[in-house]
């Protein structure tokens, strides 16, 4: 036999990995679950002791973060103790959480950038942060509770001020009819104020903070705002 055909014969009997690199080929078998969701943020909760009445706070950690951090800073530093509820307008909120008694401004943090569109709205019993009227991303410690569904509140749209909206990060639990009648005190212009301001001061005398509630998913479908 020729040395060519003895080279052929070579060539046609060698193995596949003699020619060259064979891929590997993929290993078959069970696909491992996927790892579960992740469990959303527990909902803190607070109650603001006043000189009125208790009321019961939660918090919504999932939709506005930052504001509901920043709201438990103060609340954990007792910035909010002594403070006053210093705008009560009947059918429309309460507002408080910067000025004493004698309407003196306390000290404040950073501002917090606006969480306004994340999907909660101002309506009766929610909670949400004041703010400089002109300034979207100027709320520090102030805050408010919609005694009615206020929509004028919402953002509409985030590129103007004046209708970027206010951050709702909270929902009144208990004592919705406490903070009815702290709207309903007698009211006049004092301080820098030229209206609404409580004739006898309602203070917040400290904000606790509690155990927060089970995440949503072992606690149920959401509940709506308290009511008396």
């Amino acid at each position: 036999m020729s040395v060519r055909l003895t080279l052929l014969f070579a060539l046609l009997l060698a193995p596949p990995w003699a020619a060259g690199t064979v891929a590997p080929a993929a290993v078959t078998g069970p696909v491992p679950d996927a790892a579960p969701p992740a469990a959303p943020p527990a909902s803190p909760r607070v109650m603001l002791v006043t000189s009125l009445g208790e009321v019961v706070i939660e918090l919504d950690a999932a939709a506005a973060p930052n504001m509901v951090e920043n709201f438990l800073a103060y609340a954990r530093d007792g910035h909010y103790n002594g403070t006053t509820f210093h705008r009560a307008i009947p059918g429309l909120l309460v507002q408080g959480g910067a000025f004493t008694s004698d309407l003196q401004q306390k000290p404040s943090r950073a501002p917090v950038a606006s969480e306004a569109g994340n999907g909660l709205t101002n309506r009766r019993g929610t909670l949400a942060a004041a703010r400089d009227r002109g300034v979207v991303d100027s709320a520090t410690a102030q805050f408010f509770i919609n005694l009615a569904d206020n929509p004028k509140f919402d953002q509409t749209d985030p590129g103007s001020a004046y209708t970027a909206g206010y951050t709702v990060f909270g929902r009144v639990l208990q004592g919705l009819d406490v903070v009815d009648r702290i709207a309903a005190v007698p009211t006049r212009a004092q301080g820098p104020f030229p209206a609404w301001v409580p004739v006898v001061p309602v203070v917040i005398e400290r904000v606790q903070v509690l155990e927060p509630l089970p995440t949503p998913a072992a606690a149920g479908p959401a509940r709506e705002p308290a009511t008396p």
